[in-house]
């Protein structure tokens, strides 16, 4: 008897340790690895959610841009990170749920590798051209694909990335004759969309909204079920008469498999407590994203059914990257 009272008392203080490391969470700085370049759409959505966070925790949120590889390497460091909770990825629509689907093989597993923690933004996905072309609506936008066939260039910011995808979307539902240039990112996608060297992209508004106002660009669509907030009188793609071209951008926050569940509850439940900030939810809007906020249960669910989604689209139009 009296040696099972030991046992037991050696147990609970073995395990002490980590419910006292746990329960003073975070006691350090918290690295957020975003496996995109800075000035990206994640990049500029997140910052200032991680300014905000460093204020509620007394801790420093640092930013580790690891772009590359349409997210996998980033993601591939979040993977193998101690679950401590002081790493998290910010993860978005292509690295979690297109690359299964486009990449024969890759180091990390959505399910397996991460604990899903909050759905943060969605982003609005915007049909944009450079003003060059004679289009404004999306009817014009394809009567001109039809008379000029193999003569329109979109960009993309990757091979498999939901930009790519998106436009695959438009394509087989209009049956024109695109030429497709993917870009090491949306920066210099977009960067090349307003020098002229592309006609269209299907972009993250973030990345592309001061171009818009600036009128460097010209939206002509937003690709989700209902009109944007940022953008009530743009018409989205099912009134442009398309309505399969549904498309929603989003990136979320994503910890190693193993990271303590009460760890993930705090981080989003403070990562919500900011997204509900008037200033927070402004600015988002602003710049063609909304908040969301998530509990880890419906970020789950919401990225099976994403995964499903994108797998019929890549296996329809028959996409998959050579690497």
């Amino acid at each position: 008897m009296k040696r099972s009272i030991v046992l037991h008392l050696l147990v609970v203080l073995v395990a002490l340790p980590a419910a006292a490391q746990t329960g003073d969470y975070p006691n350090r700085p918290v690295r957020i690895i975003l496996p995109q370049a800075a000035g990206g759409a994640v990049d500029v959505a997140i910052r200032p959610i991680a300014q905000k966070l460093t204020e509620t925790w007394a801790q420093q949120v640092i930013i580790d841009n690891r772009p590359g590889a349409n997210g996998i390497i980033g993601m591939e460091a979040v993977a193998k990170s101690k679950p401590d909770g002081y790493t998290l990825g910010a993860a978005f629509t292509s690295a979690l749920t297109i690359n299964p689907h486009v990449y024969k093989s890759l180091p990390y597993d959505t399910f397996r590798d991460f604990v899903p923690v909050t759905q943060v933004v969605i982003n609005t996905i915007a049909l944009v051209v450079n003003p060059y072309l004679p289009a404004r609506t999306v009817k014009e936008l394809v009567a001109l694909g039809k008379s000029r066939p193999g003569d329109l260039i979109y960009a993309s910011a990757g091979v498999g990335n939901m930009t790519h995808l998106a436009a695959e979307l438009m394509r087989m539902e209009t049956n024109l004759k695109l030429v497709h240039v993917p870009y090491k990112g949306d920066t210099p996608a977009v960067t090349d969309l307003i020098g002229g060297q592309a006609a269209l992209i299907f972009a993250t508004a973030p990345s592309v909204a001061a171009h818009i106002k600036s009128g460097r660009l010209r939206l002509l669509a937003t690709c989700g079920e209902k009109r944007a907030l940022s953008y009530p009188d743009t018409p989205t793609m099912i009134e442009s008469g398309f309505p399969k071209v549904v498309v929603t951008g989003w990136w979320g926050l994503v910890a190693p498999a193993g990271t303590p569940q009460d760890i993930v509850q705090k981080v989003q439940r403070d990562t919500a407590r900011v997204l509900q900030l008037p200033e927070q939810r402004e600015r988002l809007i602003a710049v063609g994203a909304e908040p969301a906020g998530t509990t880890p249960e419906q970020f789950a669910a919401f990225l099976k059914s994403e995964m499903e989604k994108w797998e019929r689209v890549a296996k329809a139009g028959g996409i998959y990257h050579s690497q």
